[in-house]
């Protein structure tokens, strides 16, 4: 089985059904040779996109519902000190600046874990970082 980190597009474009990615997210998410991974850096951002917007409809209770399925369907990975000395290391070397510094917490909190495998849409945000590989959608 191949373990894969869910970025956070993954799991919004799973419950989003009308996104044009839903059913490819969908894919991945059922496929039961999968070992399915976030972090909980991927939480805290899909909680505050899906709540963000009054269109969305989501309050906070229906987002934590949400939460307690993708609990159920991917082990949790949280930041600790070995982590934060990959993150560290990793800014070092690819001097994130922005948002994109998420990003490499989250890669930092996926590899501590031995997990080099990340399935994300947003690939540009991953492809040129040599520590991990893209799982293709």
């Amino acid at each position: 089985m191949n373990n894969v980190l869910l970025d956070t597009n993954v799991l919004i474009y799973s419950i989003d059904q009308d996104s044009r990615f839903f059913n490819k997210s969908q894919n991945i998410i059922k496929n039961n040779d999968l070992n399915l991974f976030t972090t909980i850096k991927n939480i805290s951002e899909l909680l505050s996109v899906i709540t963000r917007f009054e269109q969305n409809n989501i309050d906070v209770k229906e987002a934590i519902s949400i939460v307690k399925n993708f609990e159920s369907i991917t082990t949790l990975l949280y930041p600790n000190y070995n982590s934060y000395k990959k993150f560290k290391k990793l800014v070092n070397k690819y001097e994130p600046t922005g948002v994109q510094v998420h990003d490499f917490e989250i890669i930092s909190i996926s590899l501590d874990n031995n997990i080099n495998n990340i399935a994300t849409f947003d690939t540009k945000d991953f492809k040129n970082i040599d520590e991990i590989s893209l799982y293709p959608i």
